[in-house]
């Protein structure tokens, strides 16, 4: 039996948002994965790579898991009401509405959070709360139909979890085993409250613009 997983592109995305939870949801059996943007047209991701939609938010058909990633480029997309009702139409029908990263606040846009734990990246977490979302410091929270992931790296860890709803746990177990998925990062610093204050003002520094963007796109409660 098919699992139809659409996932939705946009310019500037973060690429790893995406192509982190691509690369294990293809794997499960009987997936039928359609990237989904306005048209067919190659989409420029925030650092340049470029990946090609499968299908339109007109023709893309109903998907047992909706997924959202993250990105600078969602910003205009949280007024935007032809995704926010593509967003609308296939949560309707799904099994399961997903994100990782900012993608979480295009599902808190569209209404979709109101009620349910999510998590976002750590540095736009406090915009959860105006979504109507209650917001969970983990890097993968699950919430009935509502699954989502912290920031960009996360969408690995995400989409395993994912996988194990969706089929079994030995499935997602192979899966991992099969992208030698076994991270050992260098550093201690991939989450802010481990990495020395200098280094998270530095960042947050780097995504101030960011941030007063989505503050001011994401409704006030």
């Amino acid at each position: 039996m098919p699992i139809r997983i659409a996932m939705l592109l946009f310019p500037d995305l973060t690429q790893l948002d995406l192509t982190g939870p691509f690369e294990v949801l293809t794997r499960l059996p009987g997936a039928e994965v359609s990237l989904v943007w306005k048209s067919l047209d190659a989409v420029r991701s925030g650092t340049g790579l470029c990946i090609s939609p499968t299908a339109t938010l007109l023709d893309a058909p109903q998907a047992d898991v909706l997924f959202v990633p993250g990105g600078t480029g969602l910003v205009p997309l949280l007024k935007d009401s032809a995704v926010l009702e593509f967003v609308q139409r296939q949560a309707a029908g799904a099994r399961y509405v997903t994100a990782v990263c900012t993608g979480s606040l295009l599902l808190g846009a569209a209404g979709l959070l109101e009620g349910y734990r999510a998590t976002t990246h750590w540095a736009f977490h406090e915009f959860l709360a105006r979504c109507g979302a209650i917001p969970v410091r983990e890097r993968v929270v699950v919430d009935r139909t509502r699954i989502t992931g912290g920031g960009v790296t996360a969408g690995i860890d995400f989409a395993l979890c994912l996988a194990s709803e969706l089929c079994d746990e030995p499935t997602a177990r192979a899966i991992q085993l099969g992208l030698e998925y076994d991270p050992e990062p260098p550093f201690d610093s991939g989450n802010p409250e481990r990495a020395t204050p200098e280094l998270v003002e530095l960042v947050l520094g780097r995504l101030a613009k960011a941030r007063r963007d989505y503050g001011e796109r994401l409704p006030l409660r």
